[in-house]
């Protein structure tokens, strides 16, 4: 992370000033909104474009949901996070005004998992050029500073989505899908298979919670191959790229110096990608989430699939107000 302001100890100031009783009682039977407690700018370069961004977090009023906002056009729209406002998603996902080509917002997917795996609800993101900040490719850096700004809990329910019925989304042989849960927090497995052998075949499942999210997928980086790199750069892309911000893998190599963070550090990062993008639903979205070598694409068909349909969802959250208050 090249620059911050803010505060630089993790600040909270939750449900901890609640009784337990009824700590307890809100975790379980009405979970509230949250925003961030204040403020929070970072600096960081930007992946694809190589850039200096700079960026601000901001808190935001119960019900406004997470909405990108760029603040070098003049006049740009707001860019909601949402599944449907996703313009391209070729190397990420990227938020977009369809009228307005030049008002995007691209690499959202790390930010948006770190906001959903620390459980921000409303939140205004700033941004003072076409993408956010790359940072050290993962989603450590944005959760430090979501720590930093801290969270605030807000009076209106948690919107949370069951899925109610299987959903199935397929390209060659790739595969994802969302099957109806009974957990209480969503479940995640994914599978990839790679002809680099420095990767392979790997797979990973989790139960999706604010401290699995932290201790297992959050500091995983994203990764490339080094023979793509310089059509990427070809092509305008990746400009920003180097060993201190992703994976270079060559066939049977890891040419970064450090090497890995952990041994399936690819696979953990698909499934973190996997978390932001599903994130896009607007809500929470309690499913079994099934994938096999999918990416931001799949993952973003899979939500136009599932709310194409009215028969396949429930949304709990006025059950879970109801619940609450008998």
């Amino acid at each position: 992370m090249d620059n911050l302001t803010g505060d630089l100890a993790p600040y909270s100031k939750s449900a901890e000033i609640l009784p337990t009783t009824m700590r307890q009682m809100r975790k379980k039977h009405s979970p509230v909104q949250h925003t961030l407690h204040h403020a929070i700018h970072a600096v960081g370069i930007g992946l694809h474009t190589g850039r200096p961004i700079t960026m601000t977090m901001e808190p935001a009023p119960a019900g406004h949901g997470i909405v990108f906002q760029r603040t070098d056009i003049p006049a740009a729209a707001p860019l909601p996070a949402r599944y449907d406002h996703v313009v391209e998603t070729r190397l990420s996902t990227v938020l977009g005004e369809k009228d307005r080509p030049e008002n995007r917002v691209a690499t959202i997917e790390h930010l948006m998992a770190a906001l959903c795996g620390c459980g921000i609800d409303n939140a205004r993101i700033l941004v003072d050029g076409p993408e956010t900040p790359v940072f050290d490719g993962s989603a450590a850096d944005f959760v430090f500073l979501l720590d930093c700004a801290g969270r605030k809990a807000q009076d209106l329910p948690r919107r949370t989505i069951q899925v109610t019925k299987p959903v199935r989304v397929t390209h060659k042989d790739s595969w994802v899908e969302l099957l109806p849960h009974d957990g209480a927090t969503p479940h995640l497995s994914m599978s990839i298979d790679f002809t680099a052998s420095a990767i392979g075949a790997q797979s990973y499942d989790l139960d999706l919670t604010p401290t699995s999210f932290r201790n297992e997928l959050a500091a995983n980086r994203t990764f490339t191959m080094r023979q793509e790199i310089e059509a990427l750069h070809q092509a305008g892309l990746a400009l920003g790229g180097s060993l201190d911000n992703a994976i270079v893998v060559d066939n049977d190599s890891v040419l970064n110096p450090t090497g890995l963070r952990c041994p399936d550090e690819f696979i953990r990062h698909k499934v973190m990608d996997a978390v932001g993008d599903l994130y896009l639903a607007g809500c929470v979205l309690n499913a079994r989430f099934h994938g096999h070598r999918s990416g931001h694409t799949l993952n973003n068909k899979l939500l136009h699939t599932l709310f194409a349909q009215n028969t396949g969802w429930q949304d709990m959250t006025n059950l879970q107000s109801t619940s609450a208050a008998a």
